[in-house]
């Protein structure tokens, strides 16, 4: 039996209204009966008619308004097909496997096919495969390159569930298989305007010339002009290349402004000037070095200069003779290749020293604290720091956690049997106790948050302050009152060591306490032979004066059996990379102090010809640490600050978590291989 074909919604009520009309007059036409019954039999004649007439008109049209319908329905599915066929956005089908099943003719202009063209879509855009398809989401974006052209293409899933969800014909309920209805888009003039946009953003930079004044003293007066003036037409001439505005601030400071287009280019360059200003010679003694600091945030033209004097004290803190790139939160470093230069003026250290003491004074008590693991040149500088506190009445404790037994010997020196309080070495627990808002806390032998020995402390209080001869990197301790980074210091015992002959009159130190800051001297320069300037040796003689007793500090700093086999097994198993690089695995099983043991191993295998820089791993506490060590030819600092960690041009080192030591091993050689690439180090 045949279905009949029903009407539904608008066109049924369409049609139907006749027909309630019809029922309308029947029930006026029942009132009139009671008022003329003649009137009431002719509206009901008129009723009958009209019903009789909607009847034979609604059997009449049925047919010809579903032809009309069906007419209709084809001629829109013509013109839909039409505006998509013509539609102005590239667009196209693909079926599960990412084949093509129907384009319409912008896509085919832009992908160069034609409407019979049915290949997989990876054919013509290679990043969309049958798995990236399968495995993407519902919709998702794909950026490609075409010709020249920039493309955004978006994907959108059509599942066939839905498609057939009311089919008479085809069940795919259960079926998980889709189509792909894919949409190109051509941003490729967006993206250059974009781009332009960027391009166009100004830079701010500051320049500044590191050694000024030795430079102009190492000259006779009529040449410092000259010096000047030569020094001067390096600068603008360089950045005059790149459309840069150079305006000198001071006698040894510009500013700079460009745009941002030419900060690639500087970048590409390496920023060639620093190395270039080093080639003036008129009689000075020493080269000239510069510093650069370029800071670019967004458009706000006071951010992109907070952010270059971000980037000059930064480069600055880390030794001078470099540039520092300070683009929002990503910084770069270019140049810091050479060992700095030491400055003989002890300005700074006493004016370092007096703002010490108002600190000190103004607080209720001292917290100090080196790095985790604290070595002997954190343990000497912290001792110097409580002798400072001690000479202005103030309390001081130190922050030591799980002593190694390179340091032990030197601690057990303080006990109270000797005169000292005996909570003057404390844990991190303790620590947190003792701090408060009237606490200070001092951290020496590091400017990094999280390797210092009690990272809580620093959120406790604003009075902070900060010793250390490290190079700065990305991470530094946020806002310290008082800050004294030193690069080309040897050491932060020698630091401190001469702060303390300007701290207070009449300050003088045991002989214990002398030794323990001469110590960690000795063991950041290997006996005065690395980095030892003449404020080494100056700091060096202030402590003998003090009361050091030399063979009593070596027979402190000397190593059991099981420490020495560790160190000679380590330069025994030592591998040798590229002629000049060695490389070697200190074993740690037995040894309490393994990282000390590695240490004494990289500066051991120095001593062989032809070496240039030597790197000791070493497993300690799930951790991997790395000593590296040079001489002079190779920056070993750069190298540990591509793994996280840093240090000196000579002396450097870094911390590798969740990888084993061989695969740390191959970590440090795949780097010099990069780095020798990028010309970045020499061999």
């Amino acid at each position: 039996m045949k279905g009949k074909i029903k009407f539904k919604g608008g066109i049924q009520s369409y049609l139907i209204t006749p027909f309630l009309v019809t029922f309308v007059l029947f029930g006026i036409d029942i009132p009139l009966y009671f008022i003329d019954k003649r009137a009431g039999a002719l509206v009901t004649v008129c009723a009958i008619v009209y019903f009789g007439m909607t009847l034979v008109r609604y059997k009449n049209s049925k047919s010809r308004v579903m032809t009309e319908l069906v007419d209709f329905a084809t001629e829109f599915a013509t013109v839909q097909k039409r505006l998509l066929d013509e539609f102005d956005v590239p667009y196209a089908l693909l079926d599960f496997n990412g084949k093509i099943l129907w384009v319409n003719q912008k896509f085919g202009d832009i992908a160069g096919i034609d409407k019979k063209y049915h290949k997989s879509i990876t054919t013509i855009f290679p990043t969309i495969t049958k798995e990236f398809l399968q495995k993407a989401e519902k919709s998702g974006e794909v950026k490609v390159d075409k010709e020249d052209r920039k493309l955004k293409i978006t994907l959108d899933r059509i599942y066939f569930n839905q498609i057939t969800e009311k089919s008479e014909f085809v069940d795919a309920s259960d079926s998980a298989e889709f189509l792909t209805a894919v949409y190109v888009y051509d941003e490729t003039e967006l993206q250059h305007y974009k781009n332009e946009n960027v391009e166009q953003k100004l830079v701010s930079a500051l320049v500044y010339i590191d050694n000024y004044e030795e430079a102009l003293e190492s000259i006779e007066d009529v040449q410092r002009s000259l010096l000047t003036a030569l020094i001067d037409r390096k600068v603008n001439n360089y950045f005059r290349e790149y459309d840069a505005l150079v305006r000198k601030i001071e006698k040894d400071k510009y500013f700079l402004v460009f745009k941002y287009k030419y900060l690639k280019k500087l970048e590409e360059d390496k920023f060639s000037v620093i190395e270039d200003v080093k080639t003036i010679k008129v009689g000075n003694e020493m080269a000239v070095t510069l510093s650069i600091g370029v800071g670019m945030r967004d458009n706000n033209y006071n951010h992109n200069y907070e952010y270059a004097r971000a980037a000059i004290d930064l480069a600055l803190g880390r030794g001078g003779d470099q540039v520092v790139v300070k683009e929002g939160e990503n910084i770069s470093y270019y140049g810091g290749k050479r060992q700095q230069v030491e400055k003989n003026t002890r300005v700074k250290a006493r004016v370092k020293a007096h703002a010490l003491r108002e600190i000190m004074e103004g607080v209720n008590n001292i917290v100090i604290m080196g790095h985790s693991l604290t070595d002997i040149d954190s343990l000497g500088a912290g001792i110097g720091i409580y002798c400072a506190a001690k000479a202005i009445g103030k309390k001081a404790q130190i922050c030591i956690n799980s002593p190694s037994t390179s340091v032990r010997p030197l601690m057990d020196t303080f006990k109270p049997d000797y005169g000292y309080p005996d909570d003057l070495f404390i844990d991190s627990e303790a620590a947190i106790d003792a701090t408060n808002e009237n606490t200070m806390v001092m951290v020496v032998d590091t400017n990094k948050p999280s390797y210092v020995e009690c990272p809580e402390i620093l959120k406790m209080t604003n009075t902070i302050v900060v010793f250390d001869h490290h190079r700065q990197g990305k991470e530094v301790i946020t806002n310290p009152l008082l800050s004294y980074i030193e690069p080309y210091a040897s050491s932060a015992c020698e630091m401190v060591a001469e702060v303390l002959q300007y701290f207070a009159e009449g300050l003088k130190l045991t002989s214990v306490e002398a030794e323990c800051i001469y110590a960690g001297i000795i063991i950041d320069t290997n006996n005065f032979m690395t980095k030892a300037g003449v404020k080494t040796f100056e700091a060096a003689a202030y402590l003998k004066r003090s009361g050091v007793e030399v063979a009593h500090v070596r027979k402190m700093l000397r190593n059991d059996m099981e420490a020495y086999k560790a160190r000679a097994e380590s330069v025994r198993q030592a591998e040798v990379y590229r002629d000049v690089f060695a490389i070697s695995i200190c074993p740690s099983e037995n040894l309490e102090s393994p990282t000390v043991v590695a240490a004494q191993a990289a500066n051991e295998l120095l001593n062989i010809i032809g070496i240039k820089a030597t790197f000791v791993l070493t497993a300690y506490k799930d951790k991997i640490y790395i000593s590296a060590r040079s001489i002079d030819e190779i920056n070993v600092q750069l190298i540990m600050e591509k793994l996280g960690g840093g240090g000196h041009l000579n002396v450097a080192g870094a911390q590798l978590a969740e990888v084993s030591i061989i695969d740390a091993k191959k970590i440090i050689l795949k780097t010099i291989d990069e780095m020798l690439k990028e010309g970045e180090i020499n061999s």
